[in-house]
């Protein structure tokens, strides 16, 4: 929220001066984001007289100036503004000035052959508004050598505050002088405006189709207008904030919003079809053309106001193109409407309008000011503008808003902390317009003014457009019965006592210690937060770079990598190719990869922590340690770069669930991968037969394709939320066996399409007690052995803990081996 000091000052009778406002200002909540002396910018700036204009003798385009400063010496400059002529009074910057509006420092020079020794401004150069179309040509009474500054009077600092949800109040100027009043800082003027007497029947009737589009609506016309350029004052005020002055009937209705926290809206009458203007919900087929020059197809959820032609405006957010009023306007009609502030949000989320209108609406407006806004912009129109009003067309009634809350004096001290007695609350209540209806020594019972519609409200004013904020749907209804009783109960009164302590000052209330819980701290990190921890640790130190990515994708690229349910479709997407959660994050880290070889980097390797969607429930977003690697592997002294293939991502996938303390002999794999990797080059690390915990395995051709990666690539994924915890266990001296353990090596011939796991499996289980570990070390396939037959090699170690083993131990222990691999993969001993 941004106004002037002056405009402060138009409804706040104060002498107080600038750092005494605005430390007020942070005192009671309003937060002073800033303030701009646009006068400190321009202040090199002068007035200059332009003695003589000439063509430049060797440009088409460009003049040759004689200008006075003021300062007794004329000096040369080279301008290109069209409208620069004798005679004009102009505002100059000399060498060494900083230019806003361009960024530069200016510096004398030369422009073909002629000097070039000032710099006569445009609107734009001087960061004061969007004008460049030629320099600024002041009256002829400006004051030659003058500051340009002092003379246009932008000596009026721009205070800028940020305003909480809650203050829709605070977003009107005077609303903030409201407060500054009641906080000390001067008094708060009167405002009633006086009617203005009707002299012919409105041209325009209003219709509300719907009571869920409007609660209440007013308009008026005012016929005879001549619309031009909007007075200086108002202007300098709107461009002061930021606002671009368009013409006086779209002045008056930024100015009102700003002003009053009214946003109002004019039609053209001679453009609108029909006698009357209709506010009701969108239809099939509705679209319209905005002020912002933007199309809009409202759904059945927007509130629209349209003529017999169809819609003109997408109510309280951004009006029409076609209804707009210009300079052949000679007929306006007002609109003064109150809408559910709930629907305007939803709405301007939908269509993602962020407008000064859309912010004051959903926040609620003051229901009981409907008829004096009015009265006032009339006025205002007419002063500025000319012509005469009709009389008012009305549909829909003023909600019932009148409420009261009360607050137990002693929750001062008990809930804020504060020694305030009775008497200084509840004349800070006064301040703020409330009225005691009823007091005694305990408590006060007072009636909220009506634009405070955060206090003590149920909405009920708004009740009527039917949207309201619920409950979570699925929550316990005796729990939601509590919740409501309780919010009922002691939201009122808490209101009440913010309003208390911070007219006291917010920097007032004491600073306490939340209280400890135990001597001890608590774990700061859950089991599940300690996981992601250590394997971006381990990731990392393998080699892969850590990635942030988007949690949506495009729809389509979602459906590469597995199911695109409708329930995880994004409503409200933040670019029309991120509407759909994805199904795993490679493949938004298979996407960031892309982008990585599209710019000449060939070998990436990518890692995250991050959630893979499969519901919008909280249990359908799995947390995932995926990666991916595309290329080669890096280059080494001793061993050549490769392709990547699956058995990095395996090693990758297997190296964190070691580390998060699985045992490798409880781990089994499968070849079940999901279909976005490659058939037979890929699988599903397993806790035991039925529980999966990682994925692994080169990337589908197909999906490479689709993303346009030439490959090789292979992922990985963690299932982070399926690792079991790891049992707790006394730590006790390690075993460390006092006799030498036994190596055998044994070579079977097995099927190809035997996995090796089943052979390891089979070794590990013959017998238990002794063997200590068996591995595969060596794998053959070639012409000495028979077709579909493959060697596989494993090593068995075993480990004697009672006395060293005898030959005939050893040998019955391999033959058991043998037995148990030959009956469980039907492998044999090679010879």
């Amino acid at each position: 929220m941004k106004f002037t000091l002056s405009w402060l000052r138009d409804h706040l009778d104060t002498d107080a001066p600038l750092e005494r406002i605005l430390a007020t200002l942070n005192t009671i909540g309003l937060e002073v984001e800033g303030v701009e002396d646009r006068a400190a910018a321009l202040a090199p700036f002068r007035i200059a007289y332009v003695v003589e204009a000439v063509q430049h003798p060797n440009a088409d385009r460009l003049r040759a100036l004689k200008v006075d400063i003021g300062d007794g010496t004329i000096r040369s400059v080279v301008c290109g503004a069209p409208n620069a002529r004798t005679g004009m009074k102009a505002v100059a910057a000399l060498p060494g000035a900083f230019v806003p509006g361009t960024g530069i420092t200016l510096k004398a020079g030369e422009i073909r052959g002629v000097k070039s020794e000032a710099m006569l401004l445009s609107s734009r150069e001087m960061g004061l508004g969007d004008d460049h179309s030629g320099i600024v040509d002041l009256p002829e009474d400006a004051p030659v050598g003058a500051s340009y500054a002092e003379y246009a009077k932008l000596g009026d600092p721009v205070i800028e505050i940020s305003v909480t949800p809650n203050r829709g109040d605070a977003l009107a100027v005077r609303g903030v002088a409201r407060d500054l009043a009641a906080a000390g800082i001067g008094t708060l003027k009167p405002w009633t405006p006086a009617p203005v007497a009707p002299a012919y029947p409105t041209p325009l009737e209003w219709v509300i189709d719907d009571p869920r589009a409007c609660i209440q609506v007013l308009g008026r016309a005012v016929r005879g207008v001549t619309n031009g350029p909007s007075p200086q004052w108002m202007q300098d005020r709107l461009a002061a904030i930021g606002l671009r002055p368009i013409n006086a009937l779209v002045d008056v209705t930024n100015f009102f919003t700003f002003d009053l926290g009214r946003p109002l809206h004019v039609f053209d009458v001679a453009k609108v079809r029909g006698k009357t203007l209709t506010m009701r919900l969108g239809r099939e087929g509705d679209e319209y053309l905005a002020l912002n020059g933007k199309t809009y197809r409202p759904t059945p959820e927007d509130i629209v106001i349209a003529d017999e032609a169809g819609v003109e405006s997408l109510a309280a957010i951004v009006g029409g193109e076609t209804t707009g009023c210009d300079e052949t306007t000679r007929e306006v009609f007002i609109e003064c409407a109150l809408f559910d502030p709930v629907r305007i949000a939803l709405t301007g989320r939908r269509h993602q309008v962020h407008s000064d209108a859309r912010a004051r609406n959903e926040r609620g407006l003051d229901p009981a000011a409907q008829r004096a806004m009015l009265e006032a912009a009339t006025r205002m129109i007419i002063d500025l503008c000319g012509g005469e009003a009709s009389t008012i067309s009305e549909a829909g009634a003023e909600p019932v808003w009148q409420r009261e809350a009360t607050l137990r004096f002693e929750r001062i001290a008990g809930l804020g902390g504060s020694s305030i007695g009775p008497d200084k609350a509840v004349a800070s209540l006064q301040a703020l317009g409330f009225g005691v209806t009823a007091r005694d020594d305990v408590s006060v019972t007072v009636s909220v003014p009506s634009w405070r519609n955060d206090i003590a409200s149920s909405r009920s004013a708004y009740r009527a457009g039917g949207t309201e904020l619920a409950q979570e749907p699925g929550l316990d209804p005796a729990r939601a019965a509590a919740a409501a009783e309780g919010a009922e109960a002691i939201e009122a009164e808490c209101d009440l006592l913010e309003e208390v302590l911070r007219l006291e000052g917010l920097d007032a209330i004491p600073s306490v210690s939340l209280p400890v819980a135990s001597a001890l701290p608590l774990p700061s990190l859950t089991p599940r937060q300690s996981r992601a921890g250590v394997a971006r640790r381990l990731l990392a130190a393998r080699g892969l770079a850590e990635s942030v990515t988007y949690g949506f994708t495009a729809r389509a690229t979602a459906a590469l990598f597995g199911e695109v349910p409708e329930a995880l479709r994004v409503e409200n997407p933040i670019a029309a190719d991120l509407d759909q959660m994805r199904p795993t994050p490679v493949a938004t880290l298979l996407q960031a990869a892309g982008r990585n070889l599209a710019r000449g980097i060939p070998d990436v390797a990518l890692f995250e922590i991050g959630a893979s969607y499969v519901s919008p429930a909280p249990e359908g977003q799995l947390a995932t340690a995926a990666g991916v690697r595309v290329g080669h592997t890096p280059r080494h002294p001793l061993e050549p770069s490769r392709a990547v293939d699956a058995l990095d991502a395996k090693g990758d996938a297997l190296a964190v669930l070691l580390t998060l303390g699985l045992s490798p002999a409880a781990l089994t794999v499968t070849t079940d991968a999901p279909g976005f990797y490659h058939p037979g080059r890929s699988g599903v690390l397993r806790s035991g037969p039925k529980l999966p915990l990682a994925r692994f395995g080169e990337l589908h051709p197909r999906v490479l394709s689709a993303l346009g990666i030439d490959g090789p690539a292979v992922a990985f994924e963690v299932l982070l939320d399926s690792i079991p915890e790891p049992k707790r266990r006394k730590k006790a001296a390690p075993e460390l066996p006092a006799f030498q353990p036994v190596r055998r090596d044994l070579a079977f011939l097995a099927d190809a399409t035997t996995p090796a796991d089943n052979l390891l499996r089979a070794a590990r289980g013959a017998e238990r007690a002794l063997i200590a570990e068996v591995s595969l070390f060596d794998r053959y396939a070639g012409d000495r052995l028979p077709e579909g037959k493959v060697s596989l090699a494993l090593e068995v170690v075993l480990q004697p803990r009672e006395r060293t083993l005898t030959d005939a131990e050893i040998e019955a222990a391999i033959v058991k081996v043998v037995a148990a691999v030959t009956k469980a993969t039907g492998a044999t001993l090679r010879g």
